[in-house]
């Protein structure tokens, strides 16, 4: 008799113990998506002559394919400082992505690809908070006359420290190829 007494009050305190117990999972890990990038802008500047490389693809995987413009040829012999800017030019004011990008430096590196040919060497003009290369500002030397392409990749979540693209892994957020002419 003294059990069916007790045996509620015990059961209460099994259920109550049993639904207070402390949850030792972690939280999951905040996910830091890709952004949409839908226009990369390049601006190459020497003195007064001012070189806009530019491709935009408002319609993104859509049967449109990027509109491609290089400003003007470069001047051989020359160094131009490089700003890099990418748009989301789907929202009304389109988003200005460069500044997401250098607040998360450390989630983001742009590479440049010289294709053969073209005589032309860069290099990274800043760094993320860690002291790796970022890239959205940076040096463009144009070595003697020459042709080719110039590839600028922006990877989100690359390896770093990395030897270049083929070492750096990540997804690539947007990359543009431009037909560069150096006189």
């Amino acid at each position: 008799m003294k059990i069916n007494k007790f045996l509620p009050i015990l059961l209460m305190l099994l259920v109550t113990v049993a639904s207070c117990s402390k949850d030792d999972d972690p939280l999951p890990e905040a996910v830091n998506e890709e952004e949409v990038i839908t226009t990369m802008e390049v601006t190459l500047t020497s003195g007064a002559s001012v070189i806009t490389l530019k491709t935009q693809d408002l319609d993104g995987d859509g049967p449109n394919a990027p509109v491609v413009t290089v400003s003007g040829n470069l001047a051989a012999g020359t160094t131009y400082d490089g700003v890099m800017k990418f748009l989301n030019e789907l929202e009304s004011p389109a988003e200005n992505i460069t500044e997401e990008v250098e607040e998360e430096d450390l989630d983001h590196q742009v590479f440049f690809t010289v294709g053969s040919g073209l005589d032309v060497t860069t290099e990274y003009s800043n760094n993320d908070s860690a002291g790796n290369p970022l890239g959205t500002q940076f040096k463009l030397t144009a070595g003697s006359a020459s042709s080719g392409n110039l590839t600028f990749t922006l990877v989100h979540e690359p390896t770093k420290p990395n030897t270049g693209l083929a070492s750096a892994g990540g997804e690539t957020d947007i990359d543009a190829t431009f037909s560069i002419t150096i006189e």
